[in-house]
């Protein structure tokens, strides 16, 4: 087992790794499956060294193999193992057929799965479907996979949960809720965003001892960023710097009944950096907000003319935390998108811009799935689907950086056709004012300097880093945005 890389990978691309591994470098494809069961089995017995039943269920391809590998182990150390299959052993190929019969020639029973089956279990292990599902399971297989989520027994998913898509994060008609996910000799990108998380469980890797110069074979489609370049991104501040090295952030928002919306956004950039904050809003709001964070800078702006002293001033605007869809919302955001600043576009001026769509490379939009699907008129259901596609669409459709929220958060630059998915946060995190908090975070690292993709793609994981922290220290229900903040300002000083 090592630990997770970087890189991630579609089901087509791990497929033709594992093809070059076969046909180009003479590895037996029988050797990387007895590779991939073992270290499966390896992982089970440290992960439950207490299980003495296991059921292993099996479908009809090589991720089958697989599960009988482990079946084999399992009855060699004398556990008590069953293989129950969901399709006649006898109709497998290759590989997966000699895993079979050598776990046969080992005494492990194969019975056809019944949901008695099942009982007794102390571990059940999921090798039904592999990474070449397309449409949704159906039949005997969704019986199956919905009787192993109803069973009080852990599930152990070889390679990816069945019913999960490798690519998306989606569930095709069922999926399998596992404890814990081992997957091989590449990342899928599926396993990270959507419902891969809550299907995964915790994930391991293990390469299969495939040679390393393989990789550069293939571009991965993505990147699993877990901050690894903040110490570069956010170096040791200089003696002799000043609040004017380090960017002035104006927050348009908090439209009457919001206000707190553009505080959190405005906290959030101070406590990641910013030199100043400035925060745009109903002039009802102004005097009491500052009263209660006086270190930023609250205006009560009712015009865009009174708004264009702040412009003026400053390195980035972060618009939309409360800003509403009325017409005070509608004038600030076009007084805003009339210049020529830094922008980060979030909330409310995202349904404004789905409205009246505008172009441009020097912004960073970061939409949950209501927003984007509001962005790119379609449904949040169809946004789930295929959040890569969404997040890619976004970025060429309205230009700049998108940072698609949610589970495994998506950031996508058209300028640099790169997409990466924040490997942080949890479920705690979905509660009001997240959002609002972010799009502070993001603006201030745009003001120290860093570039829309590098700003988005930290700030997403400063935000998600400070999320479980907090989460960490008094768990997830309950989370509020403002208990990140805290850990926020110790994320941003890596050094």
């Amino acid at each position: 087992m090592r630990e997770l890389p970087f890189e991630l990978y579609r089901a087509v691309q791990v497929r033709e790794l594992d093809r070059i591994a076969i046909e180009e470098r003479g590895i037996p494809g029988y050797t990387l499956m007895s590779r991939a069961g073992e270290a499966a089995f390896e992982l089970l017995r440290q992960r439950w060294p207490n299980a003495r039943r296991i059921v292993v269920v099996c479908g009809g391809g090589n991720n089958t193999g697989d599960g009988y590998v482990v079946a084999r182990l399992a009855r060699k150390t004398g556990l008590d193992v069953q293989a129950l299959t969901l399709s006649n052993p006898d109709a497998l190929r290759g590989d997966a057929l000699t895993a079979w019969q050598d776990a046969c020639a080992a005494g492990v029973p194969t019975t056809a799965f019944t949901t008695a089956g099942l009982d007794g279990a102390d571990l059940l292990v999921d090798a039904i479907l592999g990474t070449g599902l397309e449409r949704d399971v159906s039949g005997v297989w969704r019986e199956a996979i919905e009787a192993m989520n109803a069973h009080p027994a852990d599930r152990f998913a070889l390679d990816i949960p069945s019913g999960l898509h490798a690519d998306t994060g989606a569930i095709l008609g069922a999926a399998v809720r596992a404890a814990v996910t081992i997957t091989f000799i590449g990342l899928k990108q599926g396993l990270f965003t959507g419902q891969g998380p809550a299907c995964c469980g915790d994930i391991h890797f293990t390469d299969l001892e495939v040679p390393s110069d393989i990789y550069p074979a293939l571009h991965p489609a993505c990147w699993r960023y877990v901050g690894e370049d903040l110490p570069a991104l956010l170096p040791h501040r200089s003696r002799g710097a000043h609040k004017g090295h380090f960017g002035h952030v104006l927050v348009i928002g908090g439209e009457l009944g919001m206000a707190g919306a553009a505080r959190m956004a405005g906290e959030a950039a101070a406590r990641c950096g910013a030199g100043l904050v400035s925060v745009a809003t109903r002039a009802v709001h102004a005097s009491l907000q500052a009263a209660a964070r006086p270190e930023l800078m609250f205006h009560g702006i009712e015009t865009p003319d009174a708004l264009e002293p702040l412009l003026d001033r400053a390195t980035v605007v972060a618009v939309g935390p409360g800003l509403g869809r009325g017409d005070w919302g509608r004038a600030m955001l076009q007084a805003a998108l009339a210049r020529d600043r830094p922008l980060v576009v979030d909330a409310d001026a995202l349904n404004l811009l789905a409205v009246e769509p505008v172009f441009r490379d020097d912004w960073i939009l970061t939409p949950h799935a209501g927003e984007a699907a509001h962005l790119l008129k379609m449904t949040p259901v169809q946004v789930e689907a295929d959040r890569f596609a969404a997040v890619e669409d976004l970025a060429l459709r309205f230009g700049g950086v998108a940072l698609l929220k949610g589970a495994g958060s998506l950031i996508a630059s058209k300028a640099d056709g790169l997409v990466a998915l924040c490997h942080a946060g949890n479920p705690g995190m979905a509660s009001g004012g997240m959002g609002d908090v972010l799009t502070g975070v993001i603006a201030a690292l745009r003001a120290q300097g860093l570039s829309p993709f590098a700003a988005a793609k930290a700030g997403a994981y400063l935000h998600g880093r400070a999320g479980d922290l907090a989460a960490r220290a008094s768990g997830e229900r309950g989370l509020l945005a403002t208990d990140l903040l805290p850990f926020l300002r110790q994320l941003a000083n890596p050094n």
